[in-house]
């Protein structure tokens, strides 16, 4: 090996794991996380999770129309992803047939969402940013939360209730995620939009850890809200 050869670049997606793992390690650390892997909450704070679940994916996949054509955002909008229709089974088990009519967003979880929509309308690369942040998330950390929950509140394994983590077109979630990232290394902006990118990415972690503080203060031990009933 030539020990004059320059050294290769770091690619993207190496750059923006390195940026975003202490938020990321926040948000596997929050009060509200911890609590609900911990069997200390009931059912009804998983409930409520997934119900902000629905508010954020609704946003992300509506605008898959609009940026399917995209030369930034296109390429990451993989129809196997789609999580939307899976948390729709999940709430109609968790909360009964009238769910829509129950579920409201969280402050934090509007928020959340109008910045998802923003990017989608003004900044594809934006878009992605949150894309990235949410849907490698969930192919990784999210089984372990699909796991506890089958254990604790005794779904069906990868049954109703659990079935937004359950991605049944993914054979290969290790070899999707690589090719995921390949796209990321690939994606097609400058050095500058890059660095934009990777603070997002960071806000992306920071509205998701809002989310966690307002579901955290709504439920107490035993995870029964002031609003059950």
């Amino acid at each position: 090996m030539d020990a004059h050869a320059p050294a290769l670049p770091t690619p993207f997606s190496a750059l923006v794991r390195t940026a975003t793992r202490e938020a990321h390690t926040e948000v596997q650390g929050s009060s509200f996380m911890n609590d609900m892997l911990g069997g200390r909450l009931g059912v009804a704070a998983y409930r409520r999770y997934t119900e902000q679940l629905w508010f954020v994916y609704r946003a992300l996949e509506g605008a898959a129309g609009t940026l399917a054509a995209d030369p930034v955002a296109g390429p990451f909008l993989r129809p196997e992803l789609a999580r939307t229709p899976e948390l729709e089974r999940d709430l109609a088990h968790l909360a009964g047939a009238g769910w829509r009519g129950a579920i409201r967003p969280l402050p934090a979880t509007e928020t959340y969402v109008a910045r998802i929509a923003e990017c989608a309308r003004d900044w594809p690369a934006g878009y992605v940013a949150h894309h990235y942040t949410r849907y490698l998330g969930d192919l990784s950390g999210g089984q372990i939360v699909r796991g506890t929950a089958e254990k604790t509140w005794g779904f069906a394994r990868k049954g109703d209730g659990v079935r937004f983590y359950v991605f049944e077109d993914i054979g290969n979630p290790a070899a999707f995620k690589r090719e995921y990232r390949a796209l990321l290394d690939a994606v097609p902006v400058d050095d500058l939009e890059k660095q934009r990118m990777v603070e997002e990415c960071k806000r992306a972690y920071a509205l998701n850890i809002e989310v966690f503080h307002e579901l955290s203060a709504e439920f107490g031990e035993g995870g029964r809200s002031p609003l059950s009933a």
